[in-house]
This record gives C-alpha cells, sequence and structure tokens, in this order.
C-alpha cells in the first residue's frame, strides 16, 4: 500500500489562469507559498524565513471557484495529491514539473463586511466583557456562560 497526500495552507502568489479544454471541462493553474518562520536558537544564532512555492492544478467545479473566488494573496487550505510530469522545452531539454493536483479546497480569508470595501484591514476583535463602570445601576442577573473545550475536531474550522 502507498499514499500521496499533500496538506498546504499558504497564500495564492498569483492570480488563477484558468482555461476550458475538451467538453467544457476548467483547467486552473496558479502558485501556492508556504512559509515556515525563521527563529533565533538559543546560542543566538538566526535562522530566517523559509518560503516554498507549489504549482497547484484544480479541475472542474474546484477550477470554477478558484476562477470566481480565489485572487493573489488569497489564504486558502488545499489537499491533494503530487503529480510529476515532465515535456521538452524548446531547445529539446527535458523538463520536470512537480503540481499539486487538488481533491479538496478551502478558502480561508475572512468574509469582507457588506458594503464596507473588499481590502479593508480587519477590524480589531471588540473586547470579551464591557468595562466596569462607576455609577451603580440596576444590574440583570449575571448569565453563567461555559465555553466549551474544544477537542481536535470539535467546533472549530481547521481540518485537523
Amino acid at each position: 500500500m502507498s499514499v500521496n497526500k499533500i496538506i498546504l495552507i499558504g497564500h495564492v502568489g498569483k492570480e488563477p489562469e484558468v482555461k476550458y479544454i475538451d467538453n467544457g471541462v476548467a483547467v486552473a493553474n496558479f502558485s501556492l507559498a508556504t512559509t515556515e518562520r525563521g527563529y533565533t536558537t538559543a546560542n543566538g544564532i538566526q535562522v530566517p524565513d523559509r518560503t516554498e512555492w507549489h504549482n497547484i492544478v484544480l479541475w472542474r467545479g474546484l477550477a470554477e471557484i478558484a476562477e470566481k473566488y480565489i485572487h493573489k494573496g488569497s489564504k486558502i487550505y488545499i489537499e491533494g495529491k503530487i503529480r510529476t510530469r515532465s515535456y521538452d522545452d524548446q531547445q529539446g531539454v527535458k523538463r520536470y514539473v512537480t503540481e499539486v493536483w487538488g481533491d479538496n479546497l478551502e478558502l480561508l480569508d475572512r468574509k469582507p463586511d457588506s458594503g464596507q470595501g473588499g481590502n479593508r484591514p480587519p477590524l480589531p476583535e471588540p473586547p470579551l466583557a464591557p468595562a466596569s463602570t462607576t455609577q451603580t445601576t440596576q444590574q440583570a442577573p449575571a448569565q453563567t456562560t461555559e465555553t466549551p473545550s474544544l477537542q481536535s475536531g470539535e467546533g472549530d474550522d481547521l481540518p485537523f
């Protein structure tokens, strides 16, 4: 038995190129950047960020979704399989290309607020509880709200 599965979370490097081939089948191609953050070791050596670029290929419905909703800079989750193909360039040299053929796609960008423009920075999160005031007012009965503990796969939108 063997497994060919890849999971990536990253930012789209260029607008998807979508082509329609035989019988109207859509194919989307774009690049995706994943970055491992740099760090400083215990003895003070600085290790810089490391960015890897991946060639993504989506077919049919996923390609149509990419055409409509994915743009340069979009943050996405993609899972699929690694495929390698070869071709001969103009000088007759054999070249190899490694691609990720996507089987599943999740858009991770926040939805833009309606009517407020699409490229605004996200608003800061509101405070969890209002600040106490110095005035004494009649208070409503206290409500208890428990935050459920999140176990793997419960309540969050992350796939792991």
